[in-house]
Protein backbone atom coordinates (compact mmCIF):
# COMPACT_ATOMS: atom_id res chain seq x y z
CA UNK A 1 0.00 0.00 0.00
CA UNK A 2 1.28 3.49 -0.76
CA UNK A 3 2.09 6.04 1.66
CA UNK A 4 -1.38 8.33 0.11
CA UNK A 5 -2.85 5.14 0.56
CA UNK A 6 -2.56 4.53 4.24
CA UNK A 7 -2.89 8.42 4.89
CA UNK A 8 -5.98 8.73 3.26
CA UNK A 9 -7.56 5.38 5.22
CA UNK A 10 -6.14 7.33 8.63
CA UNK A 11 -8.03 9.91 7.71
CA UNK A 12 -11.55 9.00 6.61
CA UNK A 13 -11.45 7.65 10.30
CA UNK A 14 -11.05 10.90 11.68
CA UNK A 15 -13.63 13.60 12.99
CA UNK A 16 -13.87 16.54 11.41
CA UNK A 17 -11.68 18.74 13.81
CA UNK A 18 -8.99 16.77 13.01
CA UNK A 19 -8.80 16.59 9.68
CA UNK A 20 -8.79 20.23 9.79
CA UNK A 21 -5.82 19.99 11.71
CA UNK A 22 -3.87 17.60 9.24
CA UNK A 23 -5.26 20.00 6.31
CA UNK A 24 -3.65 22.91 8.53
CA UNK A 25 -0.38 20.58 8.71
CA UNK A 26 -0.15 19.55 5.28
CA UNK A 27 -0.55 23.63 4.49
CA UNK A 28 2.22 24.50 6.76
CA UNK A 29 4.60 21.22 5.64
CA UNK A 30 3.65 22.92 1.55
CA UNK A 31 4.35 26.63 3.14
CA UNK A 32 7.69 25.21 4.74
CA UNK A 33 8.97 23.58 1.45
CA UNK A 34 7.73 26.41 -0.75
CA UNK A 35 10.01 28.63 1.78
CA UNK A 36 13.49 26.22 1.11
CA UNK A 37 12.84 27.38 -2.68
CA UNK A 38 12.01 31.03 -1.75
CA UNK A 39 12.79 32.25 1.25
CA UNK A 40 10.04 34.45 2.38
CA UNK A 41 8.08 33.91 5.59
CA UNK A 42 6.51 36.91 6.02
CA UNK A 43 3.53 36.55 4.13
CA UNK A 44 3.25 32.50 5.32
CA UNK A 45 3.22 34.20 8.96
CA UNK A 46 1.03 37.47 8.39
CA UNK A 47 -1.84 34.44 6.57
CA UNK A 48 -1.62 32.07 9.49
CA UNK A 49 -2.12 34.78 12.17
CA UNK A 50 -5.16 36.21 10.46
CA UNK A 51 -6.56 32.24 9.72
CA UNK A 52 -10.04 32.24 9.20
CA UNK A 53 -10.85 36.01 9.85
CA UNK A 54 -11.87 36.79 6.35
CA UNK A 55 -13.64 39.89 5.95
CA UNK A 56 -13.94 41.00 9.59
CA UNK A 57 -12.61 44.22 10.22
CA UNK A 58 -9.52 44.14 12.75
CA UNK A 59 -7.91 47.09 14.69
CA UNK A 60 -4.55 44.58 14.29
CA UNK A 61 -1.72 45.23 11.62
CA UNK A 62 1.63 43.91 10.52
CA UNK A 63 3.42 45.91 13.50
CA UNK A 64 1.01 43.72 15.74
CA UNK A 65 2.67 41.12 14.28
CA UNK A 66 6.36 41.32 15.23
CA UNK A 67 7.72 40.54 18.08
CA UNK A 68 10.27 43.09 20.38
CA UNK A 69 12.87 43.03 22.92
CA UNK A 70 13.85 44.96 24.94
Amino acid sequence: MRVEEIILKHLQDLPEPEKAEVLNFIEYLQAKTEKKDRGDWTIFSLSSAMRDMGDQNTPYTLDDLKESFS
